[in-house]
């Protein structure tokens, strides 16, 4: 279906009716389309692996006509480590006693 897509020839509406919705889609101002398919497999109790990646990048001009189009594979994505930090709050932790006590005499009649 992907080949049906030439640049300058389709809408954003032709786009939708060969493609689908989009995975994703820019931040500002709807200008790019993300298709994003991914493939993984899972050993037993490890962490899934994936093995296929692609993402399918449509662009589109200021009248809504197809840019370009590109497609990105598993090589050329960057693996992004998350921080396990947690974010203090401002507040009062419970004591166990706290929770197991603290409401005695709160309920009215």
């Amino acid at each position: 279906m992907l080949a049906e897509l030439r640049v300058g020839e389709y809408t954003r509406e032709d786009v939708m009716d060969i493609l689908g919705s989009p995975s994703a889609t820019s931040e500002f101002g709807n200008q790019t389309w993300y298709y994003i398919s991914k493939r993984t497999e899972t050993t037993a109790f490890w962490a899934p692996e994936v093995k296929d990646r692609k993402v399918i990048v449509v662009r589109f001009d200021d009248k809504g006509r197809v840019a370009a189009i590109d497609k990105v594979g598993l090589e050329e994505g960057n693996f992004v480590e998350t921080v396990d930090r947690e974010t203090p709050t401002a507040g009062h932790e419970l004591t166990v006693f706290e929770q197991l006590f603290g409401q005695i005499g709160r309920f009215s009649k």
